[in-house]
Protein backbone atom coordinates (compact mmCIF):
# COMPACT_ATOMS: atom_id res chain seq x y z
CA UNK A 1 0.00 0.00 0.00
CA UNK A 2 2.73 2.40 0.92
CA UNK A 3 4.56 1.39 -2.21
CA UNK A 4 1.56 2.33 -4.36
CA UNK A 5 1.26 5.65 -2.51
CA UNK A 6 4.91 6.43 -3.17
CA UNK A 7 4.46 5.55 -6.87
CA UNK A 8 1.43 7.81 -7.11
CA UNK A 9 3.30 10.67 -5.43
CA UNK A 10 6.25 10.25 -7.79
CA UNK A 11 3.90 10.26 -10.78
CA UNK A 12 2.17 13.41 -9.54
CA UNK A 13 5.51 15.13 -8.97
CA UNK A 14 6.73 14.14 -12.42
CA UNK A 15 3.59 15.45 -14.05
CA UNK A 16 3.91 18.71 -12.13
CA UNK A 17 7.53 19.10 -13.15
CA UNK A 18 6.66 18.33 -16.74
CA UNK A 19 3.90 20.92 -16.63
CA UNK A 20 6.23 23.55 -15.20
CA UNK A 21 8.78 22.74 -17.87
CA UNK A 22 6.16 23.13 -20.57
CA UNK A 23 5.01 26.42 -19.12
CA UNK A 24 8.60 27.58 -18.90
CA UNK A 25 9.15 26.74 -22.54
CA UNK A 26 5.99 28.61 -23.55
CA UNK A 27 6.95 31.70 -21.56
CA UNK A 28 10.38 31.90 -23.12
CA UNK A 29 9.09 31.42 -26.65
CA UNK A 30 9.83 34.59 -28.75
CA UNK A 31 6.93 36.79 -29.81
CA UNK A 32 5.82 36.53 -33.43
CA UNK A 33 7.75 38.92 -35.69
CA UNK A 34 6.17 42.25 -36.54
CA UNK A 35 4.82 42.54 -40.07
CA UNK A 36 7.42 43.80 -42.52
CA UNK A 37 6.70 47.32 -43.76
CA UNK A 38 7.30 47.70 -47.49
CA UNK A 39 8.55 51.29 -47.62
CA UNK A 40 8.75 51.27 -51.40
CA UNK A 41 5.10 50.27 -51.63
CA UNK A 42 4.06 53.01 -49.18
CA UNK A 43 6.00 55.62 -51.15
CA UNK A 44 4.46 54.42 -54.38
CA UNK A 45 0.98 54.68 -52.86
CA UNK A 46 1.63 58.24 -51.66
CA UNK A 47 2.97 59.44 -55.00
CA UNK A 48 0.21 57.61 -56.89
CA UNK A 49 -2.36 59.36 -54.71
CA UNK A 50 -0.86 62.78 -55.55
CA UNK A 51 -0.78 62.00 -59.26
CA UNK A 52 -4.36 60.71 -59.27
CA UNK A 53 -5.54 63.99 -57.73
CA UNK A 54 -3.68 65.94 -60.41
CA UNK A 55 -5.14 63.73 -63.14
CA UNK A 56 -8.64 64.36 -61.84
CA UNK A 57 -7.90 68.06 -61.66
CA UNK A 58 -6.81 68.20 -65.29
CA UNK A 59 -9.74 66.15 -66.60
CA UNK A 60 -12.52 67.74 -64.55
CA UNK A 61 -14.88 70.60 -65.26
CA UNK A 62 -14.42 73.99 -63.55
CA UNK A 63 -16.87 73.21 -60.72
CA UNK A 64 -15.16 69.89 -59.95
CA UNK A 65 -11.75 71.55 -60.20
CA UNK A 66 -12.79 74.14 -57.63
CA UNK A 67 -13.93 71.35 -55.29
CA UNK A 68 -10.64 69.47 -55.68
CA UNK A 69 -8.67 72.62 -54.87
CA UNK A 70 -10.93 73.40 -51.91
CA UNK A 71 -10.51 69.87 -50.55
CA UNK A 72 -6.72 70.03 -50.83
CA UNK A 73 -6.72 73.41 -49.08
CA UNK A 74 -9.12 72.23 -46.38
CA UNK A 75 -7.04 69.11 -45.67
CA UNK A 76 -3.85 71.16 -45.49
CA UNK A 77 -5.40 73.73 -43.15
CA UNK A 78 -6.85 71.03 -40.90
CA UNK A 79 -3.58 69.10 -40.58
CA UNK A 80 -0.61 70.75 -42.36
CA UNK A 81 1.51 67.63 -42.70
CA UNK A 82 4.34 67.68 -45.25
CA UNK A 83 2.47 65.21 -47.46
CA UNK A 84 -0.67 67.37 -47.50
CA UNK A 85 1.41 70.48 -48.10
CA UNK A 86 3.01 68.77 -51.08
CA UNK A 87 -0.37 67.79 -52.51
CA UNK A 88 -1.76 71.29 -52.09
CA UNK A 89 1.35 72.78 -53.72
CA UNK A 90 1.07 70.37 -56.65
CA UNK A 91 -2.59 71.32 -57.09
CA UNK A 92 -1.75 75.03 -57.12
CA UNK A 93 1.13 74.46 -59.54
CA UNK A 94 -1.08 72.66 -62.06
CA UNK A 95 -2.09 74.97 -64.93
CA UNK A 96 -5.48 75.03 -66.58
CA UNK A 97 -7.78 75.83 -63.65
CA UNK A 98 -9.00 79.05 -62.08
CA UNK A 99 -7.19 78.56 -58.75
CA UNK A 100 -3.75 77.96 -60.24
CA UNK A 101 -1.16 79.95 -58.26
CA UNK A 102 2.42 79.18 -59.22
CA UNK A 103 3.89 81.77 -56.86
CA UNK A 104 2.22 80.23 -53.80
CA UNK A 105 3.03 76.73 -55.04
CA UNK A 106 6.69 77.67 -55.38
CA UNK A 107 6.71 79.09 -51.85
CA UNK A 108 5.20 75.92 -50.38
CA UNK A 109 7.61 73.70 -52.29
CA UNK A 110 10.58 75.76 -51.15
CA UNK A 111 9.50 75.21 -47.55
CA UNK A 112 9.34 71.47 -48.12
CA UNK A 113 12.68 71.21 -49.91
CA UNK A 114 14.29 73.24 -47.12
CA UNK A 115 13.47 70.32 -44.77
CA UNK A 116 13.72 67.32 -47.12
CA UNK A 117 13.77 64.83 -44.23
CA UNK A 118 10.09 65.61 -43.63
CA UNK A 119 9.15 63.78 -46.84
CA UNK A 120 9.66 60.21 -47.95
CA UNK A 121 12.24 59.90 -50.75
CA UNK A 122 9.67 59.55 -53.54
CA UNK A 123 7.74 62.64 -52.39
CA UNK A 124 11.01 64.51 -51.94
CA UNK A 125 11.97 63.77 -55.54
CA UNK A 126 8.51 64.85 -56.74
CA UNK A 127 8.74 68.12 -54.78
CA UNK A 128 12.19 68.91 -56.19
CA UNK A 129 11.09 68.07 -59.72
CA UNK A 130 8.03 70.31 -59.52
CA UNK A 131 10.01 73.12 -57.92
CA UNK A 132 12.65 72.98 -60.65
CA UNK A 133 9.91 73.19 -63.29
CA UNK A 134 8.35 76.20 -61.59
CA UNK A 135 11.75 77.88 -61.34
CA UNK A 136 12.33 77.34 -65.06
CA UNK A 137 8.89 78.75 -65.80
CA UNK A 138 9.66 81.78 -63.64
CA UNK A 139 12.94 82.35 -65.49
CA UNK A 140 11.21 82.03 -68.86
CA UNK A 141 8.45 84.38 -67.78
CA UNK A 142 11.01 86.92 -66.58
CA UNK A 143 12.92 86.61 -69.86
CA UNK A 144 9.71 87.05 -71.83
CA UNK A 145 8.90 90.17 -69.83
CA UNK A 146 12.39 91.52 -70.46
CA UNK A 147 12.13 90.86 -74.20
CA UNK A 148 8.65 92.36 -74.36
CA UNK A 149 9.87 95.42 -72.51
CA UNK A 150 12.78 95.72 -74.97
CA UNK A 151 10.38 95.40 -77.91
CA UNK A 152 8.06 98.01 -76.42
CA UNK A 153 10.99 100.34 -75.74
CA UNK A 154 12.27 99.92 -79.29
CA UNK A 155 8.80 100.59 -80.65
CA UNK A 156 8.52 103.72 -78.53
CA UNK A 157 11.95 104.86 -79.71
CA UNK A 158 10.97 104.27 -83.32
CA UNK A 159 7.72 106.15 -82.83
CA UNK A 160 9.54 108.99 -81.11
CA UNK A 161 12.12 109.18 -83.91
CA UNK A 162 9.41 109.05 -86.56
CA UNK A 163 7.41 111.73 -84.76
CA UNK A 164 10.47 113.97 -84.51
CA UNK A 165 11.26 113.43 -88.18
CA UNK A 166 7.69 114.16 -89.16
CA UNK A 167 7.64 117.29 -87.03
CA UNK A 168 10.91 118.41 -88.57
CA UNK A 169 9.48 117.91 -92.04
CA UNK A 170 6.33 119.80 -91.09
CA UNK A 171 8.42 122.64 -89.69
CA UNK A 172 10.53 122.69 -92.84
CA UNK A 173 7.45 122.71 -95.04
CA UNK A 174 6.01 125.56 -93.00
CA UNK A 175 9.27 127.50 -93.33
CA UNK A 176 9.38 126.96 -97.07
CA UNK A 177 5.74 127.93 -97.42
CA UNK A 178 6.35 131.14 -95.47
CA UNK A 179 9.44 131.87 -97.52
CA UNK A 180 7.42 131.31 -100.68
CA UNK A 181 4.67 133.59 -99.43
CA UNK A 182 7.22 136.27 -98.57
CA UNK A 183 8.80 135.94 -102.00
CA UNK A 184 5.38 136.15 -103.63
CA UNK A 185 4.58 139.29 -101.64
CA UNK A 186 7.86 140.85 -102.78
CA UNK A 187 7.10 139.94 -106.38
CA UNK A 188 3.64 141.37 -106.05
CA UNK A 189 5.06 144.58 -104.56
CA UNK A 190 7.58 144.88 -107.39
CA UNK A 191 4.82 144.30 -109.94
CA UNK A 192 2.71 146.98 -108.31
CA UNK A 193 5.60 149.42 -108.34
CA UNK A 194 6.30 148.75 -112.01
CA UNK A 195 2.63 149.17 -112.88
CA UNK A 196 2.48 152.46 -110.99
CA UNK A 197 5.57 153.75 -112.75
CA UNK A 198 4.17 152.73 -116.09
CA UNK A 199 0.88 154.45 -115.37
CA UNK A 200 2.61 157.67 -114.31
CA UNK A 201 5.02 157.80 -117.28
CA UNK A 202 3.83 160.53 -119.76
CA UNK A 203 2.74 159.23 -123.11
CA UNK A 204 4.48 160.79 -126.21
CA UNK A 205 2.31 163.26 -128.13
CA UNK A 206 1.03 161.94 -131.35
CA UNK A 207 2.04 163.70 -134.62
CA UNK A 208 -0.62 164.88 -137.04
CA UNK A 209 0.03 164.33 -140.75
Amino acid sequence: MQRKFRQAALLTTSLALAGCSALGDFGSRPAPPAPVVDRAEIQAMLVTGHLEVLQRLLSSRPAEQAEIVATARRDFDAAPTPSRQLRYALVLATPGHASSDTAEAERLLRELTATPESLVPAERALARLELSQLERQSLLAAENRRLQAAVDRAARDRNTTASRRLQAELDENARLRKALEDAQKKLDAIANIERTITERKPQPEGRTP
